[in-house]
């Protein structure tokens, strides 16, 4: 099959590299020349563990490219992907979908043939419909289809979501589309990969009612910590019991200090204005929201009681920024809250994430960035674990003590624990819901 790529940011440059080592013929566009030059040298703009590997071999096997010339990628493709940004709408809370309307439009002047346009970029139910509509008012002569195609990658994960993935989602609305859905997704279904075929609208709500329902589970497990704190319970204990109920589930029933990240606050305040929209009010969505900017702020008063009630002129070392590890993703980071509170507090904040300094030293003004978490500790007040990466699973916590002025720690992640901290020379230490 021939694919075209809108979009070169994290989702459209995953899936094109994927659909190519499928063995597709993928044109990647984007209408940045220095991210195309990027590419074309080989070198990716965003850190996915395995992905450079990934795109460099199928580039030299001739199956995938890159361009800024989205009439020519067009040109004779099977499908075109539109898989560009969707950002929250400045006062309204709406996915803006002026992206993929732009894109619509250049699509449509630059088909030649058949083509079905799949939106993979996370959009509000209607949105695939309102492409069609955008499609034919330029092109009224196109023959096409449209699909909606919605991603579930998990960063760090991707390339692992996207070839064993626990399900593919396409919306169509008829045959002809179907066929060339299930043509570029053949090498799933082979493995027996389940492949749901539903109505555009449907496919669409997936997506939101998906990531809305994980970011309400972290928000209850949170909620939980705090009243474990209060009654003597353990929260990973809590969490345990109830991961190991079938209907329940392990997965996202991590304590922390808040989700962050490009989808989940997107996307249910999405889901949230949708529902306002059509009288039918997502409230638990709309709680979710709320209580996850609690959970944040209420991180920032643990670190203060830390120290005593005041930050002002201590040293705090925080250890990780990005919204989870192995990515260097920072949007929506509980850091973007949490480390601007505390030096706006007078604290002298020093920072080392593995890949989050490329885009955190813009976002967090007035820190200073170390190379590791022994050089955070030195002379500091107290220490933060705000991301579990693994080098920060396997410290010598007896040597980060005594390089501290106060050996206190606020473990917002849960890695270690109070017996393992004190034993190690930490006067002071607190997790989340232990």
């Amino acid at each position: 099959m021939k694919i075209a790529m809108i979009g070169t940011g994290y989702v459209g440059l995953v899936s094109g590299v994927c659909f190519s080592d499928f063995g597709h013929e993928v044109v990647c566009v984007d209408k940045d020349p220095r991210k195309i030059e990027m590419l074309e040298r080989g070198e990716v703009p965003i850190y996915e563990p395995g992905l450079d590997a990934l795109m460099a071999k199928n580039v030299a096997a001739g199956r995938l490219r890159f361009t800024g010339d989205l009439k020519a990628a067009v040109d004779g493709a099977d499908a075109v992907f539109i898989a560009v940004g969707t950002p929250t709408r400045r006062g309204d809370g709406h996915a803006d979908l002026t992206y993929v309307m732009a894109a619509a439009e250049e699509i449509a002047a630059a088909l030649t043939g058949y083509a079905v346009i799949v939106t993979k970029s996370t959009v509000p139910v209607g949105t695939n419909k309102q492409v069609a509509g955008v499609i034919r008012r330029v092109r009224p002569e196109a023959e096409f289809d449209v699909a909606s195609n919605p991603e579930f990658l998990r960063e760090g994960a991707a390339i692992d979501d996207f070839m064993r993935p626990d399900r593919v989602v396409v919306g169509v609305q008829g045959e002809r589309a179907k066929a060339v859905m299930a043509d570029i997704y053949r090498p799933l279904f082979l493995r027996e990969f389940p492949v749901v075929y539903t109505d555009l609208e449907s496919a669409e709500m997936i997506k939101y009612a998906a990531n809305a329902f994980l970011a309400a589970k972290i928000t209850f497990i949170n909620e939980i910590a705090a009243l474990c704190e209060k009654v003597g319970a353990d929260v990973k204990d809590v969490a345990k019991g109830m991961g190991l109920d079938g209907r329940i589930g392990n997965k996202f029933l991590h304590a922390g200090p808040g989700y962050g990240g490009s989808c989940f606050p997107k996307d249910t305040r999405a889901l949230a204005r949708i529902g306002q929209d059509h009288a039918v009010p997502m409230q638990i969505t709309e709680a979710v929201i709320k209580v996850n900017e609690e959970i944040k702020r209420r991180m920032i008063d643990r670190i203060v009681d830390l120290c005593e009630g005041s930050v002002n002129g201590k040293t705090v070392a925080v250890l990780g920024v990005t919204f989870k590890p192995n990515t260097d993703d920072m949007r929506e980071a509980p850091s973007l809250t949490i480390v601007p509170a505390l030096v706006g507090a007078g604290a002298k904040v020093r920072v080392v994430d593995p890949q989050g300094r490329k885009e955190g030293e813009a976002l967090l003004p007035g820190v200073k960035w170390v190379d590791d978490a022994y050089q955070a500790a030195q002379g500091a007040h107290v220490l933060v674990i705000l991301t579990e990466w693994n080098e920060f699973r396997a410290l010598d916590l007896g040597k980060l003590a005594k390089k501290m002025a106060v050996p206190a720690m606020a473990d917002l992640r849960n890695i270690y624990g109070a017996k393992d901290a004190k034993k190690a020379g930490f006067t002071a230490y607190t997790g989340v819901g232990r």
